[in-house]
């Protein structure tokens, strides 16, 4: 019976490659379904035997272990560096375009709360 090892929905392609890397180097016998682009199917990393499923889950788990380490440092970086932050860094960095997308949010509310305005 397949063992769904991990969901491929919004999993960077980075991500993905190193995964496949990491399995052939450890010659783990897997296959791959991709995702579906309207979100219907998930995909992911699957094998067939029991054996295999629980070493590509040990080694998944590590990658993962040292995934988030490496990813929460470079985040971390880029906060120091100020490249990450909150709305204010956003409204720094592209004013234009997030006073457009406030007013989109304003306007889309404002379509979508009229009909109840009217009532009263």
């Amino acid at each position: 019976m397949p063992h769904h090892l991990m969901n491929l929905r919004h999993v960077p392609d980075d991500e993905a490659d190193e995964i496949r890397a990491l399995f052939e180097d450890h010659e783990i016998r897997y296959y791959e379904t991709p995702p579906s682009k309207w979100g219907i199917s998930m995909g992911g990393f699957w094998v067939h035997n029991d054996d295999e499923a629980a070493r590509a889950r040990a080694l998944l788990d590590e990658y993962q272990r040292q995934r988030l380490q490496t990813q929460r440092q470079a985040y971390e970086a880029s906060l120091a560096a100020g490249e990450t932050g909150g709305i204010w860094a956003m409204i720094r960095r592209r004013p234009v375009r997030t006073l457009a997308a406030v007013i989109a949010i304003v306007v889309i509310a404002g379509v979508s709360l009229l009909p109840f305005v009217r009532l009263g």
